[in-house]
C-alpha cells in the first residue's frame, strides 16, 4: 500500500507557473503515478500520467507543452510543473497511484491540493 500526501497548491494569476508535489510512502518505484483534477461542479478528470521508471508520460490535450510530469524515485516525490496557466486550470489537483498486480488494479489517492488560477 502507499500513502500519498499532496503539497505546493496555491494563488496564481492568468500565465504564471506553479509546481506542485506529490510524496509517497511505501514501494513508491514500483507504481505508475497520475494527476487528476475536479474542478467545482465537474467530474474528475485525467491530466497526466508516467509510468513507474519514468521513460514514459502521457498528458490530456488541455495541457500538453504546458505541464510536464515527473518523478524522483529516490525521493518518493511526483511533480507536476504546471507553465502558462489559464483560469481554466482551476482545480483541486489529485495525486494517484496505480500499480496491478496478480491481474488487479490497486489505485491510491491523496487529498488534494488546491491551484486557483486568477484572470
Amino acid at each position: 500500500q502507499v500513502q500519498l500526501v499532496e503539497s505546493g497548491g496555491g494563488l496564481v494569476q492568468a500565465w504564471g507557473s506553479l509546481r506542485i508535489s506529490c510524496a509517497a510512502s511505501g514501494t513508491f518505484s514500483k507504481y505508475h503515478m497520475g494527476w487528476f483534477r475536479q474542478a467545482t461542479g465537474k467530474e474528475r478528470e485525467f491530466v497526466a500520467a508516467v509510468t513507474w521508471s519514468g521513460g514514459t508520460t502521457y498528458y490530456v490535450d488541455s495541457v500538453k507543452y504546458r505541464f510536464t510530469i515527473s518523478r524522483d524515485n529516490a525521493k518518493n516525490t511526483v511533480y507536476l510543473q504546471m507553465n502558462s496557466l489559464k483560469p481554466e486550470d482551476t482545480a483541486v489537483y489529485y495525486c494517484n497511484a496505480r500499480i496491478r498486480r496478480a491481474g488487479v488494479d490497486y489505485v491510491y489517492w491523496g487529498q488534494g491540493t488546491q491551484v486557483t488560477v486568477s484572470s
